[in-house]
This record gives structure tokens, sequence and C-alpha cells, in this order.
């Protein structure tokens, strides 16, 4: 099959490689139909994630079984399915409560309980290194999906692919970080980042309750969509002071719930990179930063934004002395993920308004050079195999 490889950061191509094939009885074969880059993918293309092995990139991907394990009776051979980003058993403690990102049974190798920063990491994920499993992904013509029979979804009859393919990752995950903000209704929420995962973010936002959505973004490509696609407030921190202009807003509190939907590669000033040199980081906590001090006194902070090492001077003192409640982590997808296929079914939500290119796989570099780069007021690619 032809597949995009990664081979070191900066160097994704594409070439071909053996075909996947059944490995275990609840295993499925896919043949894709539609993948996407995903910011989380720039973490192992820019180096900030550690890679040594080439890999098949691609967590976003929907597509058609093509071949079943023994075990999987609820999917067959012309199946159209989409696939969370998360690899579940379905059976053991964590997927039992609905903690399927930090299954047991899918990341043997690596698994652990401590989260360190290259040992004891959490269950698998789709093409995102050897630390999550060493699972090929999704920008490829085929696929192996483990544990199909816990996490394929049927797609329904009259959905196009850029109607469902976002249910893989980004429409969860900016799902989850407005439910862990316990909207009640008629709250200010402060987005930060108004890429795919902030746009998706903002459209939960509105789903939930919100009464005020604001985002915030250095381009200001990305906030005009933000306007045209989600009906939000902007802020530009190139043009205004962030954390003031929401105090103002908000009679000098501060939103109610703030955001992180950027995560360690927001932008960094000269002094920022010489810090994270200095300090073994890798990007920048400015981000975060900005939220713990955006967010009233008793308000919550969701962090979505991915970050891979410590950091110092964690601003411990403020998040005490505010009363603030802060939640982590990877998105709750096979959780969220009916729900979320019933929005769309429903009309209630728009996910494909977010999609500035479709390009055939052939093109991956190129794909991943303007999605990196921010060019061509590219916000989302999908990639047709």
């Amino acid at each position: 099959m032809k597949a995009a490889v990664f081979h070191k950061a900066g160097d994704i191509r594409y070439e071909t490689m053996d075909d996947p094939r059944i490995e275990h009885s609840r295993d499925v074969i896919l043949r894709i139909t539609s993948t996407a880059i995903c910011g989380s993918d720039l973490h192992i293309y820019d180096g900030f994630l550690p890679q040594l092995r080439n890999e098949v990139l691609g967590h976003e991907f929907m597509g058609i079984v093509e071949e079943v394990g023994s075990e999987v009776t609820n999917f067959k051979k012309g199946d159209r399915v989409v696939v969370p980003f998360t690899i579940a058993c379905g059976k053991c403690f964590f997927c039992n409560h609905h903690l399927e990102m930090h299954c047991e049974n899918s990341n043997p190798d690596v698994y652990g309980p401590d989260g360190g920063l290259l040992t004891e990491k959490g269950g698998g994920l789709f093409g995102y290194s050897d630390l999550y499993g060493g699972y090929n992904g999704g920008q490829a013509e085929y696929v192996r999906v483990p544990f199909a029979d816990y996490g394929l979804r049927h797609v329904p009859e009259g959905l196009k692919d850029e109607q469902v393919l976002f249910l893989t990752d980004i429409f969860p995950t900016g799902w989850s970080s407005i439910e862990w903000g316990e909207l009640k209704g008629g709250e200010t929420v402060a987005i930060f980042g108004s890429g795919p995962v902030g746009l998706m973010a903002q459209k939960s936002a509105w789903l939930q309750g919100a009464g005020r959505v604001i985002a915030i973004d250095p381009l200001n490509y990305r906030l005009e969509r933000a306007r045209r696609v989600n009906n939000v407030e902007t802020l530009n921190p190139h043009d205004v002071d962030v954390v003031e202009a929401i105090r103002s807003m908000t009679e000098g509190r501060g939103a109610d719930v703030c955001v992180d939907a950027v995560g360690m590669e927001a932008e960094r000033t000269v002094l920022d990179k010489a810090k994270a040199v200095f300090n073994l980081e890798k990007g920048t906590s400015a981000v975060l930063e900005q939220c713990f001090r955006a967010v009233r006194r008793g308000g919550i902070v969701t962090v979505v934004g991915v970050y891979g090492t410590p950091f110092d001077n964690y601003p411990l003192g403020r998040i005490f002395d505010k009363g603030l409640t802060v939640r982590y982590g990877q998105s709750q997808v096979h959780k969220n993920i009916d729900h979320l296929l019933n929005l769309v079914v429903e009309g209630k939500v728009v996910l494909d308004d977010i999609v500035s290119h479709v390009l055939p796989l052939t093109e991956i570099s190129r794909g991943y050079e303007i999605f990196k780069k921010k060019e061509d007021d590219c916000t989302k690619v999908i990639l047709k195999p």
C-alpha cells in the first residue's frame, strides 16, 4: 500500500510499505476514504515528541471495512465507519469508567501508572509514536484497527466523510474542553487558540449553554473564520492585552471558563526559547499562564493543548489564591462520540465548515508544510488516499 511515512523531524514521505494484516481476533483492516492532519501530528513532525523509528502518522481517519477478525461480530466487510483516535479494549478498569484514553491493554510496552516523560505512558493512540503503542496511523490507504469491536462506529447513510471525520478527535476534544468546564448556562467562555480544536471548542461552548464565547488567536484569518462559522467575539494578542480585555468584558472578574486549545507550540519570544533550552522544556507554557490570569476567581481552566515536559515557574500561587479548578487530558472520545454523532445527524452542529484544504495523499509533504507554516490561510487539511 501507499502511505505517508514519517522518517525524521520535518521529513514525511509518500511511499510504499507492507499492507497491514489481521494480528489479533478483535482487529479490523480498514480501507481509508478520508484522513486529516492534526496539530498533534506536528508534535512528531517538529521533533517535540521523540520518534526514532519510521512510522505512519495520522489519528483522524475513517473508511470502509475490508477484513474482520474472528471475534468481531458487529461489523462486516463493506461497513462504513469512523474511528476514535484513542485505542481502547473496552474491558479494563479505565474503559469501564469511561476513561478509555487510559486503557490498560492498548499500550503494553510503555504503559504505566506514573505518566513519566518517556516511560509509563497512557493508552495507545494511532500514529503517535512508540511511546503510545507504536501503531501505524491512518494517513495511508489501509490501517489495522485493534479492539475494533469496541472502538468503531457505523456512519449513517447520507452523511459525507467531511461531515463526520472530525468525530475521530477534534470535535470530541473541543467538546471535552467545555464539558470539563461544568457549564450551568450563560457563562462566559474564553478559548485560547482558534485552530481546529479551538473552533470545535467554540461550537461546543454554544451547544453546552455558554452565554458568551470569546476566541483568542494571533492570526487574523483564523479569527475571521471563527467569527464567520461560530459567531464568536475575537481578540488578537498582537493588538490588545488579552487578559485585560477579557476582564473589561466581564465587569473586571475574568471569564468563568478558560480553555487552552494551543499547548506547548504557542508563539514564543526569543526569551521564551532561551528559557526553554535552559530549563530543558519543550515549547512554552505562555498560553496556559494567560488562562490562569484571565479566568475569574473560583473559575475553571481546561487544557486540551498538549504539554510534553515539566515547566519551570508553574504558577501554583496564583492557582491557589484564585481557588481555580484545572482539568487536563486527552479527550473522552469513546464516552461522547455517539452523542456527538447524533448532533451531526440532527443538524445541530456543522463540522466541515472549518476545512480549508482537501488534498490527495500524494501531496502529504505539501499538506504538512502549509499546515505547519499556516500558509494559504490553512485551518484544516483533509487528505484523500
